[in-house]
């Protein structure tokens, strides 16, 4: 009888979400350069991510219709290809297209696609295979995502420091090589399916139950509270508190993710002592005033260490969430996930749009499309009070 490695699995799995923090971070590091190069006006920027969740809350719906006639080793191969895809697309399609714009939304679109397809797909990869303590296996896999962060920043930082700038398109297609060696993992690695199918509610009778509404309300601001910080940290490190584009990278973006994942594998080792849902009124509490310390502060430095704590506070806001809802609708099935998925992809496409366009209606001033981001956090501590006081909870909030 063949033994199955599903340690292969399992690091194959880590590389998917250091894949999909390559092609979510990469770009929004060339923004600045976006405008300079190509012309594009800050709120058109903003298009970017706002085009990216999009195309990820419609893989969701795929995903939800059509994954299980598919199968899950051919949509998470193609997830690796439509990445790499995407990002040698980007290399090119601006300059061959007269509208450059249109040809970085291209690229977004197609290596969009493969992240939403990774969001769905590898948490239930892994949640099928026979590890022992799957809370602690989930945590330390949701953490990749951060540390890959960490390391797009900083590569890319070095390879910009090394080369220049404009030869972003180089480091474009180097990231390329990532998911392209990680498609041929998945297709060899032993895969299983959840046990478990058809057996949760329905999405139309999620949608008649107004709790599940809060939960969505919940997601949104989690979703939009990590996305604008995480996709506009360099250039508001850049122009709004006058560092380099090196130190601007680094200490932006890659400071937050560093500072994301440490909340993430403090609260994987210690949160069976603390409750959930105090944490994340604390984590909303602490976003809140990080979004004032850069909108409003009259010295970088405080503007600087707001970024990086916002890192920390959005840390627990999207795997919380999840948690918080499952556990007062434990009977929602994957539809319940789906739709949390989607709506956390609709508050990260929403929130960085917003901030651009503040940004720009206030003559291109960053801490203005700061100062307009406190909308985000604030909903999302409404909600976790809404659900503490009004909606009970069938498990312990651990």
């Amino acid at each position: 009888m063949e033994i199955k490695n599903y340690k292969k699995t399992l690091i194959t799995c880590y590389i998917g979400f250091i894949t999909q923090a390559i092609v979510a971070n990469f770009t929004p590091l060339l923004f600045l350069r976006f405008h300079a190069e190509f012309n594009i006006p800050i709120a058109q920027i903003a298009l970017i991510s706002t085009v990216f969740y999009i195309v990820q809350i419609l893989v969701d719906v795929f995903c939800a219709k059509f994954v299980d006639r598919i199968g899950y080793r051919k949509c998470v191969v193609a997830s690796q290809i439509t990445s790499a895809v995407g990002l040698i697309s980007l290399a090119f399609l601006p300059s061959l297209l007269p509208t450059r714009l249109l040809g970085i939304l291209i690229s977004v679109v197609i290596y969009a696609v493969g992240s939403g397809l990774i969001e769905v797909l590898v948490s239930p990869i892994v949640e099928a295979c026979p590890f022992e303590n799957k809370g602690s296996v989930m945590s330390l896999l949701h953490s990749f995502y951060c540390w890959g962060v960490v390391g797009v920043v900083f590569v890319s930082t070095l390879f910009f420091s090394l080369f220049g700038i404009e030869n972003w398109r180089i480091m474009a297609c180097l990231w390329a090589i990532v998911p392209f060696i990680n498609a041929y993992n998945f297709s060899i690695c032993p895969i299983e399916r959840l046990a478990e199918e058809g057996k949760g509610m329905t999405p139309k009778e999620l949608l008649s139950k107004p709790a599940f509404w809060v939960f969505i309300l919940l997601m949104i601001g989690a979703g939009a509270s990590e996305a604008s910080m995480a996709q506009w940290a360099s250039a508001f490190v850049e122009s709004a508190l006058g560092f380099s584009k090196s130190i601007g990278d680094l200490i932006g973006p890659c400071m937050f993710a560093a500072t994301m994942g440490l909340s993430r594998l403090l609260y994987g080792k210690f949160g069976h002592k603390i409750k959930l849902l105090n944490f994340m009124l604390g984590s909303g509490a602490l976003c809140l005033i990080c979004y004032l310390m850069t909108a409003i502060s009259s010295r970088p430095i405080f503007g600087l260490l707001g970024c990086i704590l916002c890192g920390f506070s959005v840390g627990i806001m999207w795997p919380g969430s999840i948690s918080i809802s499952s556990a007062r609708m434990p009977m929602g099935g994957t539809a319940l996930f789906a739709l949390l998925a989607m709506g956390g992809d609709l508050g990260a496409s929403i929130g960085p749009s917003v901030i651009g366009i503040f940004t720009q209606n206030a003559n291109d001033n960053m801490k203005a499309g700061m100062l307009a981001g406190i909308v985000f956090p604030i909903l999302l501590i409404v909600a976790i009070c809404i659900i503490k006081f009004f909606i009970p909870s069938s498990k312990h909030d651990t």
